[in-house]
């Protein structure tokens, strides 16, 4: 750990950033005085404690090390037997499927949308729609464009976009792991930067060994009130100190979602019966079962829109297509990356079919 002082936040955290690393987590911040003359002419300062786990930090360098001395041809012979494999896999699935009869161009995308993850039962069913339509236009060339079209006329029946500006109060809701404290960062951060919002934000995440910290961060970056709460007595408190604000953005504890007192405790902490419209958080990285399980433990509670995390991160799209399909919700952001408030985009029917479409044809 160690101790930063610094005339302002921005300059303290390019002093941990420099001194400790992009790894470090901030652990404590606080507004100190020094110097002066019988207590008047005091200098503010700004002290940061940092911290950074030596042990971790090392073993993740000597990994890297390691992994630079393996011959990069080999890491690319493998990945490639890998690719390989699978698509041999998958092709022996669509054999056993049915599929041998359908046209080898049809047999080609059914294949790259297996490898994106699409449910058989979806499969066997744009595998016939395409059929149709090549028996009354066989063209190899119209086989893409039809898939394409077909994903599109799926996603255009939900309702994509962000923040409604007629509420005020903004919920994130999730399991742990998927980014809500940072996704929530961005999303104020253009309210602030971008649409000269007064905002605030309230936090429930007490369990999270600095997670407040960090939240309190990206409040004095943004020069916006935090308040902390730990019951309904203290969210009624944080809702009347913020009655003369535009919007209100509030953080939720990141637990096991499997648990069902986690979801039971959030209730009873915010509530939700409020002027509130709620995100649930996904990350694209997780297989549909996951996020399946994710949707239906939250499913009780009115959910407004999807966040997808970590879009950068992801090879597959077919687990976040079949999410926002069966729950009927569209896509209100989706991330790409860590970067506070750039890595985020609003999401409108075309970026969403752009991202499954890419998917699709990589």
């Amino acid at each position: 750990m160690k101790k930063i002082t610094a005339p302002t936040m921005p300059e303290a955290m390019k002093k941990v950033r420099k001194e400790l690393g992009s790894d470090a987590v901030i652990l404590n911040s606080k507004v100190t005085y020094t110097g002066g003359f019988l207590g008047m002419f005091k200098s503010k300062q700004i002290e940061v404690v940092a911290g950074i786990d030596q042990q971790e930090h090392t073993v993740d360098q000597s990994a890297a090390t390691m992994e630079q001395s393996q011959p990069i041809k080999e890491d690319n012979q493998l990945e490639n037997e890998i690719k390989e494999l699978k698509k041999m896999v998958s092709a022996l699935s669509l054999n056993q499927s049915g599929y041998q009869d359908f046209p080898q161009p049809i047999r080609n995308i059914l294949l790259k949308l297996q490898e994106q993850d699409f449910k058989e039962s979806w499969l066997i069913e744009t595998g016939r729609m395409l059929h149709e339509k090549w028996q009354n236009q066989p063209h190899d060339d119209e086989v893409s464009h039809w898939t394409e079209e077909h994903i599109q006329a799926s996603l255009q029946q939900l309702s994509h976009g962000g923040i409604d500006d007629s509420k005020k109060y903004i919920s994130l809701i999730g399991p742990t792991g998927v980014g809500k404290t940072t996704t929530i960062a961005k999303m104020a951060a253009k309210l602030v930067m971008e649409n000269k919002k007064k905002i605030g934000f309230i936090t429930s995440d007490t369990y999270r060994i600095g997670a407040i910290e960090q939240l309190k961060t990206y409040a004095e970056l943004l020069n916006v009130p935090l308040e902390v709460i730990y019951n309904r007595g203290d969210f009624a408190a944080a809702v009347e100190k913020f009655k003369d604000f535009d919007h209100v953005l509030i953080d939720t504890a990141g637990r096991n979602y499997r648990e069902v007192q986690y979801v039971e405790d959030l209730v009873n902490t915010i509530d939700f019966n409020i002027d509130i419209q709620t995100f649930l958080v996904l990350s694209m990285t997780s297989k549909y079962k996951d996020m399946k399980a994710v949707y239906e433990r939250f499913s009780d509670m009115k959910i407004d829109g999807l966040i997808f995390t970590k879009c950068d991160e992801s090879v597959t799209a077919g687990p976040a297509f079949h999410v926002m399909m069966e729950s009927e919700i569209g896509a209100a952001y989706i991330t790409n990356g860590q970067a506070v408030p750039e890595d985020i985009v609003e999401a409108s029917h075309k970026y969403v079919s752009d991202i499954i479409i890419k998917g699709v044809n990589n």
